[in-house]
């Protein structure tokens, strides 16, 4: 009898015990490891590398350092606003149209979604054509209503936009299956006893849709938060940064800082940076959730 209730006890630690030690060995041990790096003095063309102290963070935040760390920061959150921002609204008023859309909709549906599934790279080496100054695809359609187009991607006054239309047209489509999923789980009775009581569809829309979206919304916010932050391989192929570092969003400026200056060190003091606006976000975004949001609706 003790045998079995020994057993029982250990039995949930047991099964989850895999899964931990991938965790600590694939997360937390690099993550530790990352710290202690950015202690140090580590180039790549050296053999060696010592205990410096806070010296990374003297150059991050005090040193020749500071000037790229706000850049990079104002990219990347500049990248983040306007791609949280079209994703959700674009994914949003999808779904209200194709909501309403019986005929041809699986079918729109698809195509829609579609781009999600395309590999970055392959999507960003056909975007770098198509906006590829006065021979690519969009400025030829702009010629055609009589508008010069820019050279997209050599201008630094327009190479974000250029990532922004691919980020648009891969995320869109999410957006928009996570929306359609839960408007389908909105209560009919709802729209009824609205209409008989002689609300119109902005009405509707204004208080039973859109708080009835709001958990949703936020898992879009979170989502699309963290993934546009991380955003690499789009701007690594389209610009690599440039022009003047005017695409250099935060995991560019760390590859570059890593395999490009070989300063391993410095890449880890701004990767931890990195991390933690990060989180700082993320905890954030969940306090006010659990005090805005209601989950039970």
């Amino acid at each position: 009898m003790l045998h079995g209730q020994r057993f029982e006890r250990y039995k949930d630690f047991a099964c989850v015990m895999p899964a931990l030690f991938f965790l600590a060995l694939f997360v937390y041990y690099p993550l530790l490891d990352l710290v202690r790096i950015s202690f140090t003095n580590w180039n790549l063309l050296k053999d060696d590398y010592a205990f410096v102290g806070i010296k990374n963070y003297k150059w991050l935040f005090a040193g020749s350092g500071v000037k790229q760390l706000k850049n990079t920061l104002s990219v990347t959150l500049r990248y983040t606003f306007w791609e949280v921002l079209f994703s959700l609204a674009g994914g949003l008023l999808l779904a209200l149209l194709f909501d309403r859309m019986t005929r041809y909709f699986n079918v729109l549906r698809a195509l829609v979604f579609m781009p999600k599934y395309i590999a970055t790279a392959t999507s960003a080496i056909v975007f770098v054509w198509m906006l590829n100054g006065p021979h690519g695809f969009v400025n030829w359609v702009l010629s055609l209503f009589k508008v010069a187009g820019p050279d997209w991607l050599a201008d630094a006054k327009y190479a974000l936009a250029g990532i922004l239309m691919l980020t648009f047209w891969r995320s869109v489509g999410y957006a928009m299956m996570i929306y359609l999923s839960a408007m389908k789980g909105i209560p009919q009775d709802y729209y009824e006893a609205a209409s008989i009581d002689g609300a119109d569809g902005v009405h509707c829309f204004r208080y039973i849709t859109l708080p009835m979206l709001a958990p949703t919304t936020l898992f879009l916010l979170v989502t699309t938060f963290i993934s546009s932050m991380k955003v690499f391989q789009s701007v690594d192929v389209m610009t690599s940064g440039g022009p003047y570092d005017s695409t250099m969003v935060m995991v560019q400026w760390v590859y570059d800082l890593s395999f490009r200056q070989y300063r391993i060190d410095r890449a880890a003091a701004g990767s931890l940076v990195f991390f933690a606006i990060l989180l700082l976000f993320t905890v954030l975004t969940m306090r006010y959730s659990n005090k805005s949001v209601n989950y039970d609706q």
